[in-house]
């Protein structure tokens, strides 16, 4: 079996080197870069399965860094670690395309259960379908190759966390999926119940389907959300 590969960016060099210590302990092959430029170009060279990244970093802030390589298509899963821990900072981060969000000082067993719940959910084992093909509701349609989602002949621009909320509600197409259900499936057992994570990701998500003429999502007061398959026609 090939040994994932995590790429540590992280300017501080103790903390680098445990989690890179940590982690090699744990199977997984690690790169370390010290800088947001040193990552960027990393990550044109090699493909990570997996990514731990700074929030703060001397050149240029994590989330921007993110916000780069999500621009670029690169997918792979992105755990961003920070000090700064209130909830709009989770949100902020997690908003700008991170799976997931860990405060410092942080244990390693559990960043290391972190990152194999967004590589087990998303990373080089992510696919929109549940046998990794392709999801089709009417005329929205996600494309697992090539992580495209499309309305007839438009494509919709997403961000990764919105693909796969989308592609959660479309594979329950016509059923009642909760709240509970989404920060399950989608962000995964660590995230704050207490957030508003859930509701700005479908209001952007609703929002760039109503700029293509359909809002197939149904809020059910006080149950949850339906995507009805007769509004994709």
């Amino acid at each position: 079996m090939v040994a994932m590969r995590v790429l540590v960016v992280e300017d501080d060099l103790a903390i680098a080197g445990q989690i890179c210590h940590g982690l090699m302990a744990r199977g997984y092959a690690t790169d370390r870069a010290h800088s947001a430029q040193a990552a960027f170009d990393a990550c044109h060279r090699t493909q990570f399965d997996a990514i731990v990244l700074d929030r703060m970093l001397p050149d240029t802030p994590g989330i921007a860094l993110l916000g780069r390589l999500r621009a670029e298509s690169h997918r792979p899963a992105v755990l961003m670690l920070s000090a700064l821990g209130s909830v709009q900072d989770r949100i902020d981060g997690l908003e700008a395309g991170a799976d997931d969000y860990l405060t410092k000082p942080f244990d390693m067993a559990e960043l290391s259960a972190r990152l194999v719940a967004i590589c087990r959910r998303g990373g080089r084992n992510e696919s929109a379908g549940e046998d990794g093909g392709d999801i089709a509701v009417g005329r929205l349609r996600l494309d697992a190759a090539s992580h495209c989602a499309s309305l007839g002949e438009e494509a919709i621009e997403l961000n990764r966390k919105q693909f796969s909320l989308l592609a959660y509600l479309m594979r329950n197409a016509d059923r009642v999926v909760t709240r509970a259900m989404l920060l399950e499936n989608v962000w995964g057992y660590s995230f704050d119940p207490a957030t508003n994570i859930v509701e700005s990701n479908l209001s952007r998500l609703r929002t760039r389907l109503a700029g293509l003429g359909c809002d197939p999502i149904e809020t059910k007061r006080g149950e949850g959300y339906t995507l009805r398959s007769d509004q994709c026609r």
